[in-house]
């Protein structure tokens, strides 16, 4: 079966996924989004087509809301998708299905992984143990094994992902206001520059991990420290600050959202190295 897999991820959860996806599938290719961004046109020729990415603000990401936009999907017989995310609601599909309408295409399976959390900025965060990360690891397997039956004898499928609200909403209506507020706010943001929240404090050792991975190439190094262009776009993708191994890389406030990345830890996945994060890149 002529299978190709695109992916977008910012600190692992997502390229794991994919990986073992890939697994699962005779023959199947596993390409990165970032590099084919650069193209004009992206030509598929997938019978099957599948889109791996983490939840981005309750919905896809930018990247790969501009890669739907970019992508000729005319010889594609099935498309699949699987989002992964830490404990919250997600709209994205209904998003991917009015994009691939315009090609008179449809989502005909969706998949929905709880894994581990990499947005470090909360105040209760806490880095999943050794024993934490398994347990979800052998989830995901588990979830990877059945969607991968489906998406072999190409049947439909739709996730229940009405359980996992906004937890900060104090009733049904504030979480359902919340949330199209956020989705509006990150549906903007695809005509903007992004966020232009991060900075280093001083223990940036000057090691320059966080330019060489930025999917984005928001990051400069000048005199020997990060700077974040505030011109670039930013992919969200919170991989500058995982994958900082002085844990240097820091999260302004921003209205609405205390940050506490000072004090917290940070949550790679424990398969994904830098040389992941520059292949994403093209690199």
């Amino acid at each position: 079966m002529n299978t190709e897999i695109y992916y977008f991820t910012g600190t692992g959860n997502s390229l794991f996924a994919a990986k073992e996806l890939k697994k699962r599938i005779p023959g199947a290719e596993l390409l990165p989004v970032v590099p084919l961004l650069k193209e004009e046109k992206v030509k598929s020729r997938g019978r099957v087509v599948g889109f791996v990415f983490p939840v981005h603000a309750l919905t896809i990401p930018v990247v790969m809301s501009r890669f739907l936009k970019k992508i000729d999907l005319s010889e594609a017989e099935y498309i699949f998708a699987v989002a992964t995310r830490y404990g919250t609601v997600f709209h994205g599909f209904k998003k991917m299905d009015r994009l691939l309408k315009k090609q008179r295409k449809r989502l005909d399976a969706g998949f929905v992984i709880d894994m581990c959390n990499n947005d470090t900025r909360h105040g209760k965060y806490t880095v999943p143990s050794k024993e934490e990360i398994l347990a979800i690891e052998n989830r995901t397997l588990e979830r990877l094994d059945g969607a991968a039956e489906i998406i072999l004898e190409r049947n439909s499928h739709s996730e229940n992902i009405k359980e996992h609200r906004i937890k900060s909403a104090s009733n049904p209506v504030s979480a359902f206001l919340t949330e199209r507020l956020v989705t509006a706010l990150i549906g903007l943001s695809e005509y903007g520059k992004g966020v232009n929240y991060f900075y280093h404090d001083d223990k940036c050792t000057g090691c320059g991990i966080c330019k060489k991975i930025c999917p984005s190439r928001k990051i400069s190094i000048a005199d020997g420290r990060p700077v974040w262009d505030r011109n670039t776009f930013c992919y969200m993708c919170f991989a500058c600050l995982n994958f900082c191994p002085a844990e240097a890389v820091q999260i302004h406030d921003i209205p609405g959202v205390k940050s506490d990345s000072k004090e917290n830890g940070r949550y790679p996945h424990p398969y994904a190295t830098v040389s992941d994060m520059l292949l994403q890149k093209g690199e």
